[in-house]
């Protein structure tokens, strides 16, 4: 019953809460990501048969990627410790908003760890498309961190889709294949 309630409440709060303030690493930086990235040598996405090479953008110490979730250009912090992609409720209510997410896209509720070893609720939805260059990932799982400000986090639910993933430090770029 519990749950229910849950979702329930995330529903409605996905309802009525607008993006005007759009967190740190969501859509925002997206597009601040897609005007710096065309203003350095070479494309921020290169896409050769199935190798795809993405240019990462470093912020605040960390290393971001242009995903596109559900048809919505975002800014993701690659991170190979998440266990699934991780957006925060600001996102998930502008997918609702726009129709990108629906009730049949929410699975439930679940625990999460994050890197201290808290442990938070959150709620675990698929999203129908993940598109990183020209590779479309389907029905990836994520997780709705149950805080308008959290980062977005791409994680293993959607590393794991490819078969290698290799980073060159040098040239700032991430290679899926």
């Amino acid at each position: 019953m519990k749950n229910i309630f849950v979702i329930i409440s995330v529903c409605v709060s996905l309802l009525f809460s607008d993006c005007s303030g759009c967190s740190q690493s969501g859509r925002r930086n997206a597009a601040h990501s897609d005007r710096v990235a065309s203003g350095r040598k070479g494309a921020a996405i290169r896409s050769t048969g199935k190798k795809t090479v993405v240019k990462m953008e470093k912020i605040n110490g960390v290393y971001q990627i242009p995903v596109e979730v559900n048809g919505v250009k975002m800014s993701f912090i690659f991170d190979t410790g998440a266990s699934v992609i991780s957006i925060s409720e600001t996102e998930a209510s502008f997918l609702w908003k726009q129709g990108k997410l629906t009730k049949d896209d929410i699975k439930g509720i679940a625990n999460f760890s994050d890197a201290n070893g808290d442990i938070s609720e959150g709620t675990v939805i698929v999203l129908t498309t993940v598109k990183i260059g020209n590779r479309l990932l389907k029905n990836i799982e994520a997780s709705v961190v149950h805080n308008l400000n959290a980062p977005l986090l791409f994680g293993q639910s959607a590393l794991s889709e490819f078969g290698k993933i290799s980073i060159d430090n040098n040239r700032g770029e991430i290679t899926f294949e």
